[in-house]
């Protein structure tokens, strides 16, 4: 017993000489603060994860350009965005959990005094590069939007600002980038940067590329901005399908493909082919009809009619190629690229080639990146209601459409250019409750939150309708 009690004095004696425990509370073995490349390697994921979603609480696009169709619950497809509040998620995505990281990524990048300035500078021009794609689509889906206040903690009500004010800046942010990226110098590790594992130079074809689609984007408006856009990127954009931009996934969680996750793992029974597009295709002979869609319980192809009940096991279904689990995200491909170019001659730029040679990639490019095989291609193209020269319509509706179909499964940049090109012209949904939706509404929180802003935005945004147009949406 004495030895015990010896023991215990012992103890109680050496613990009242540790007046201070408050040490026992560090975190010794977490990092104090976050790698810049963590947030890169999370927001790229995040702003992925969305564009690929085909969640009805969070991207609808599918069915708003009539590529899919429901099978049961038909609001999104009848243009109701109000009833899951959409906008709202699109907007907090995009806002805070995108770009918020970028800027904490960006910020911890400028203060690290130990980075190769060379480095340093690849790594915050591809931030940003990043940021401009993100704000592109917060634009082009809302118009005005919060930018020069925006991402502030300290102001909880930011001002919204021009649409075409930001998108120019956004412009003169990407020739600035392009400015910075030195290809013979490293940026973020593959583990960081989920797009390019770190090479430099297919950042630089990125950016280019980037900065051809959104001079072209304002063509119409502005066609001086978009020439010049267009012909200083033209050269060090994407040259082939090696340069494309992919957020791969992969066979297990947590990095299965949205689509795969509610279609597969969630078991979906209700998100069919449209009537409009399975048409195309099988008029058409188009060899990626297969790689689009699976065939019926009849072993048939059947597209259902947008905006209406579709009997599920009559229609096709996406294929297991487009709801695989390791199924790529693309951010902008090589296809976009010559579509761009070949947008870019028939409106007089200065751009090597012909028109119906860069259509012609592009087409080509399509097809074989969905499986198909250059034979295929090249028999597609022939057809006259294909081949450049003998398609239907001027050269806005010949690329419109082509381009309408190669930018499948990609909604949001299908969205946009078809509120661009206005072709191919499609019908009203079955029961639409609004006009072909040009843009999204504001959030109701920033209705409620933001008040004064918001009605400045909304009176701007044609009383924020849906059926009213972007500034650079006037054809």
């Amino acid at each position: 017993m004495k030895k015990i009690f010896y023991v215990v004095v012992s103890g109680l004696l050496l613990s009242a000489c540790t007046k201070d425990i408050t040490r026992f509370n560090e975190q010794t073995k977490a990092a104090s603060v976050v790698p810049a490349g963590t947030l890169v390697a999370n927001s790229t994921k995040t702003l992925a994860d969305n564009l690929a979603s085909g969640s009805v609480n969070t991207n609808i696009w599918r069915f708003t350009v009539k590529h899919w169709a429901m099978g049961t619950y038909q609001d999104e497809a009848q243009y109701d965005f109000g009833t899951r509040s959409i906008p709202q998620a699109w907007w907090t995505t995009m806002y805070r959990d995108v770009l918020n990281d970028l800027k904490d990524a960006s910020r911890i990048v400028t203060a690290n005094t130990l980075l190769d300035p060379v480095v340093k500078d690849n790594q915050l021009a591809i931030i940003d590069v990043l940021q401009v794609y993100t704000y592109k689509i917060l634009v082009n889906t809302f118009g005005d939007i919060p930018y020069t206040e925006a991402l502030d903690p300290n102001n909880l009500f930011p001002k919204y600002d021009d649409a075409k004010t930001v998108y120019a800046d956004l412009l003169k942010r990407l020739a600035a980038d392009l400015g910075k990226l030195k290809s013979t110098s490293g940026s973020f590790t593959s583990a960081e940067d989920l797009v390019y594992a770190g090479d430099v130079g297919k950042w630089i074809a990125f950016t280019s590329t980037l900065q051809m689609q959104m001079g072209m984007i304002i063509a119409d408006v502005d066609d001086a901005t978009a020439k010049s856009s267009v012909e200083s990127a033209n050269a060090t954009a994407m040259a082939s399908a090696a340069a494309d931009a992919k957020v791969n996934y992969y066979l297990t969680s947590p990095s299965q493909n949205p689509l795969y996750v509610d279609i597969v793992l969630g078991g979906r029974p209700d998100y069919v082919a449209s009537e409009d597009l399975m048409t195309q295709l099988i008029t058409l002979n188009d060899p990626r009809k297969s790689q689009f869609f699976g065939v019926n319980n009849d072993g048939k192809y059947v597209g259902g009619i947008v905006g209406k009940v579709n009997d599920f096991p009559a229609m096709s279904k996406p294929s297991a190629k487009v709801s695989a689990a390791d199924a790529p995200l693309v951010l902008l491909d090589y296809v976009q690229a010559e579509f761009l170019r070949a947008e870019a001659i028939e409106r007089g730029y200065s751009v090597p080639g012909t028109a119906a040679e860069h259509y012609n990639n592009a087409i080509k490019a399509s097809i074989i990146s969905w499986g198909g095989s250059s034979a295929e291609a090249d028999a597609y193209l022939a057809q006259p209601a294909v081949a450049y020269a003998t398609a239907a319509g001027t050269w806005r509706q010949k690329i419109g459409f082509q381009k309408w179909i190669a930018l499948y499964n990609r909604p949001f940049d299908g969205w946009t250019e078809l509120r661009r090109f206005d072709f191919p012209v499609l019908t009203a949904p079955v029961g639409a409750k609004s006009g072909f939706p040009n843009r999204f509404p504001y959030p109701s929180n920033e209705q409620q939150l933001n008040g004064t802003n918001y009605k400045a935005a909304a009176a701007k945004m044609g009383d924020d309708k849906v059926e009213f147009k972007l500034f650079w949406d006037k054809l």
